[in-house]
């Protein structure tokens, strides 16, 4: 027998080793995970649970999930180096390329050519340079542009999808933004605040490079005006959420809220050019000969936030014409009737922007879908006419078509007598619903 095996390491410093090497395992298939199955799942903005200083212990990583119709969504994370004006690298083993413009409506290339496109790298030898901004926290890339300026696709394109993919942060996470204004910032400024606790980066404009542990490029979007929560299980997210975010924000700003008024209110969203209500004087004595309090709203560029917030969490019932200012539904508060008064020809749309989103965030939807005769078209064209007649066949020409005709083409004139069964409905409700909070309080 050959002479027997005399094992020179202790068996306590074998067992401690084992469970140093099997922990270090744990440690490595917990926070890295396989490029392949990244690559292959929808990705979320969670952030690494890694302390920061392991991001440059392992291999980089940059996959790309562009499987979503509206968006595309890239996660970088190692040593992520953020060059402006669009340059943004990883020290990886794998060499890869990506182009991504963090838009959310991928599907319109005639906007997404306006958006500024990023081009995303990984490899050995990507950019060695040094960083001028160290930051210890992910950074979330995003465009400002595209169709801002409407309120409707500034909250639609921009901050809904903003919330939903920034909410996961609990603040930590420094917003890189695409396409940046001034303005954009200074108007959702106190909305920015309670989704980061650091300062916004104009990309383009910084000439310093950053340098972050991890990035997301993109942002998640759910539909039109709408948090699904099956689809942000991780946050849990919801259009209720996002509407307690808008108090948070706003609740402050208002110095001293008005007494309760012994009325509902109503507030009647005020358009001046197409779609406006030509009879709106006789509208607000009907409404106020029903038992409402009537205020106008009309919101201009310039006007504050803080201040239609001020007019709509104290109103009962609003009512408008299809359009982006009604967007400001988010304002208002649950149990609240929201009369949308659909035009001829966009039925379809109007829908597509508000009913859902309404009800979801708890209001009363109603709608009032206009008669031809109470369309200027009636008036312009004659009743016998396509525009009037068949809509469908003028609106399958396309949007530009039916913008033209349908959006910047019509006023509405009311059929008061018809109209007043809608504002006697929504009073009864506005009385029901402050008696039962008078009784809850």
């Amino acid at each position: 027998m050959g002479a027997k095996f005399k094992n020179p390491y202790p068996k306590k410093f074998l067992s401690l080793l084992c469970l140093s090497t099997l922990a270090l395992l744990i440690f490595y298939h917990s926070f890295v995970p396989n490029k392949a199955t990244l690559q292959n799942k929808p990705l979320f903005y969670v952030p690494s649970s890694r302390p920061t200083n392991a991001a440059a212990a392992t291999d980089g990583i940059l996959v790309c999930n562009r499987t979503g119709y509206r968006s595309d969504i890239c996660h970088m994370r190692g040593v992520v180096r953020a060059r402006p004006p669009n340059s943004v690298t990883v020290h990886s083993t794998e060499r890869r390329h990506e182009t991504v413009r963090p838009y959310t409506r991928k599907w319109e290339t005639s906007i997404m050519s306006k958006i500024t496109q990023l081009n995303l790298a990984s490899g050995p030898d990507v950019d060695p340079r040094p960083c001028d901004v160290h930051h210890h926290v992910p950074a979330l890339f995003f465009s400002a542009g595209g169709y801002t300026g409407n309120t409707f696709h500034e909250f639609n394109d921009g901050i809904v999808p903003l919330y939903i993919s920034a909410r996961a942060f609990n603040r930590r996470v420094v917003l890189v933004v695409l396409n940046y204004s001034a303005w954009w910032e200074s108007k959702y400024r106190d909305v920015l605040a309670r989704l980061t606790d650091h300062r916004i980066v104009d990309f383009e404009r910084d000439a310093r490079a950053h340098c972050f542990p991890e990035a997301f490029v993109g942002l998640h979007i759910h539909g039109d005006l709408t948090i699904d929560p099956s689809k942000a299980r991780e946050t849990n997210a919801s259009i209720a959420d996002f509407r307690a975010l808008l108090d948070e924000a706003y609740k402050p700003t208002i110095h001293s809220a008005p007494p309760r008024a012994p009325r509902p209110k109503l507030v009647i969203f005020s358009r001046e050019g197409s779609r406006a209500i030509t009879n709106e004087e006789a509208l607000v004595r009907l409404s106020e000969s029903i038992g409402f309090d009537v205020e106008r709203l009309a919101p201009k560029p310039t006007t504050t936030l803080k201040s239609i917030y001020k007019v709509l969490s104290a109103c009962d019932a609003a009512v408008g014409v299809h359009g982006a200012a009604m967007t400001h539904f988010f304002f208002m508060r649950p149990g609240a009737v929201f009369v949308q008064i659909v035009p001829v020809g966009i039925l379809g749309p109007a829908r597509a922007c508000f009913a859902g989103a309404t009800e979801a965030a708890g209001l009363k939807y109603v709608e009032y879908v206009v008669e031809v005769e109470e369309s200027s078209l009636y008036a312009e064209y004659g009743r016998d006419a396509e525009v009037v007649r068949e809509p469908g066949k003028v609106n399958a020409r396309g949007w530009e078509e039916t913008k033209r005709v349908y959006l910047d083409g019509q006023n509405v004139t009311l059929d008061l007598a018809r109209f007043r069964g809608t504002l006697e409905a929504a009073f009864e409700n506005s009385e029901r619903r402050r008696r039962e909070e008078s009784i809850a309080s």
